[in-house]
C-alpha cells in the first residue's frame, strides 16, 4: 500500500520498518539474502529480468545466487531510489534512501515489503501480515546529519549485542563503506567522501556509548 503523504523527490530519508509484534523474520542467512536481493532489485524502475530469474540459483556456480542485475548500469533514469545505507536486523530493517522519482520510495518499499512477506509466509507456511503497518520515515536535512545517521545504523547490531564489531555483521552496508565487501549497492559518492580508516574510527568511537544508551533506555522503559 502506498503512503497517503508523499515524500519529496530529491530528498534523503531514513526509512524504518518493523515486523509485527517484534516477530523475528530474519533468522537465517537465506532470509537476509532474500531481503537484500529485493532491495537491490526493486530500486530499478524497469528491471531487465524478472525477480524470479534474478534470484534463481546457478547450479554450475556451486549454489551461489546469480545477481545479474549487479552488472546492470542502473543509470539515474532507470532508478526510482538511491540506496545510501542499510542494515537488516532480526526484527526490523533500516534504509537510507534518496528519492529519484515521484512516489519512488513508496513504490520501492511497497514492492520490497510485499515481496518479502510473500516469500516468508510461503516458506514458513504462515498467513497474515508480516509488517507492523506502513514504513516510518524521517527527512535527513543535512550532510552532517546523514553522516551521523549512517553510523547509528551501522552500529545497530553492536547496540543489540548481536556482534561486538560492526564489521562482523554482514547484513549491513558497513562493510561496503569500509571497502571490504564484494557487493556494492550504495550510492553516496556525491553526498560525502568515505575514507575507510577514518570512517571506521568515527564509528568505533561511538560504539560503547550507543550500546550503553540503548541499555539505559530499555531499563527506563521496563
Amino acid at each position: 500500500m502506498l503512503r497517503k503523504t508523499s515524500l519529496e523527490t530529491g530528498n534523503v530519508y531514513h526509512i524504518f520498518s518493523k515486523s509485527i509484534a517484534g516477530f523475528k523474520i530474519f533468522t537465517r542467512e537465506r532470509n537476509f539474502l532474500r531481503i537484500f536481493d529485493a532491495v537491490k532489485y526493486y530500486q530499478i524502475e524497469n528491471p531487465p529480468l524478472s525477480f524470479s530469474h534474478f534470484i534463481r540459483v546457478d547450479k554450475s556456480s556451486k549454489g551461489v545466487h546469480l545477481r545479474k542485475i549487479s552488472n546492470y548500469p542502473g543509470n539515474k533514469q532507470d532508478k526510482i531510489v538511491d540506496i545510501i545505507a542499510y542494515c537488516f536486523m532480526p526484527t526490523h530493517i533500516h534504509l537510507v534512501l534518496r528519492q529519484l522519482k515521484d512516489s519512488g520510495i513508496s513504490i520501492f518499499m511497497s514492492k520490497v515489503l510485499n515481496s518479502y512477506a510473500r516469500y516468508f509466509n510461503t516458506l514458513y507456511k504462515r498467513k497474515g501480515p508480516l509488517w507492523e503497518g506502513p514504513f516510518q520515515n524521517v527527512l535527513v536535512e543535512s550532510d552532517e546529519q546523514l553522516y551521523h545517521l549512517t553510523r547509528y545504523i551501522h552500529l545497530n547490531p553492536v547496540t543489540a549485542c548481536l556482534v561486538d564489531k560492526p564489521e562482523d555483521w554482514i547484513f549491513s552496508s558497513y562493510r561496503e563503506y569500509l571497502s571490504i565487501s564484494k557487493e556494492k549497492i550504495c550510492q553516496y559518492d556525491d553526498l560525502f567522501e568515505i575514507f575507510p580508516e577514518e570512517y571506521k574510527e568515527f564509528v568505533e568511537e561511538r560504539k560503547i556509548e550507543q550500546r550503553e544508551l540503548a541499555m539505559l533506555k530499555k531499563l527506563m522503559l521496563d
